[in-house]
């Protein structure tokens, strides 16, 4: 059998992955968890055709497999073989055009769902869930400016609700408590800054800062973060050049999964020597700064018109 889970919402399908294995672990006959890593369509094959020590059905997973152009024409020829197989074999994809092959062969001979992502009544519906779910309640103000926040990112939403939550208790969720706890905003204005540095577009990432800077946000506290950025990126690039898969990368690094999906989308951007350089930059602005040879924002500024 082979299952697609596919769409821009990776924090569902990722959800509904989970629910599978929690199914089919509770299963008698008992199940072969494996994570197939490499884009290499031989490796899957091989996977598929090996049996367990224990003869036990297989779910084999398959993340982002069919960006990689030689893996889909494989998967395109041999689809039949994999469908009949007694294993279950799932393929989770974050972006699949709506007119791709593969896509045709999931909705004729396998089960695909797609994962889209929340916005508007939906997505309100979501969040007030997930509070539901803490025994938290949160006034419409207050998830308004939580959402705008968000980004739309349920990573992001889960992190801050469990927060929220925990610090609120039976008391409802107001604004003032957004403001206090929630810096969603500035951090996903970071990883828009990351981006331009990533274009060598200098101008936008000085405006983007700028602006937090006009709202009497401290250049050192800016720095600060595009220093946690860059360090999740480090960390994230140098565990992807050695070949370790996306879903593997929030156990290794202990980083939320928010922060995860951000860092591995923008080191995508970077090589690890760029991502070394800039590394280094930041840490000669913070040196200015406490040596003081140069005031908190002049080493912002020279540290963005360097890179």
């Amino acid at each position: 059998m082979i299952i697609l889970l596919y769409g821009q919402d990776d924090y569902s399908s990722r959800g509904k992955l989970k629910e599978m294995v929690e199914q089919y672990k509770a299963n008698k006959t008992g199940l072969d968890l494996k994570y197939v890593s490499s884009t290499d369509f031989s490796d899957l094959i091989s996977e598929n055709q090996q049996n367990s020590i224990f003869n036990e059905k297989k779910l084999l997973v398959v993340s982002n497999a069919f960006s990689d152009k030689n893996f889909k024409e494989r998967f395109l020829k041999s689809y039949a073989d994999l469908a009949k197989s007694q294993n279950i074999i799932v393929f989770l994809e974050d972006k699949l055009a709506a007119n791709d092959a593969a896509l045709k062969i999931f909705k004729k001979y396998g089960k695909c769902q797609e994962f889209a992502p929340l916005s508007g009544d939906k997505l309100k519906k979501w969040a007030r869930g997930k509070f539901s779910a803490f025994k938290a309640n949160i006034s419409p103000g207050a998830l308004n400016k939580l959402l705008e926040s968000s980004d739309g990112d349920l990573w992001f939403l889960d992190n801050e609700i469990k927060k929220l939550s925990a610090y609120k208790g039976e008391r409802p969720v107001e604004e003032k408590d957004i403001e206090l706890l929630v810096k969603g905003k500035i951090e996903t204005d970071i990883f828009k800054t990351i981006d331009a540095i990533a274009l060598k577009n200098r101008k936008v990432a000085l405006i983007l800062l700028h602006k937090h800077i006009d709202k009497g946000e401290s250049p050192l506290y800016l720095l600060s973060m595009i220093n946690f950025q860059f360090r999740n990126l480090l960390v994230v690039k140098d565990l992807m050049e050695k070949g370790k898969p996306y879903y593997a990368l929030a156990k290794l690094t202990k980083l939320h999964p928010f922060v995860v999906k951000k860092s591995y989308e923008s080191a995508q951007r970077f090589s690890y020597p760029e991502l070394k350089k800039i590394y280094q930059k930041i840490f000669q602005a913070d040196l200015f700064i406490k040596t003081g040879k140069l005031s908190q924002e002049e080493a912002l500024d020279m540290l963005i018109s360097e890179i």
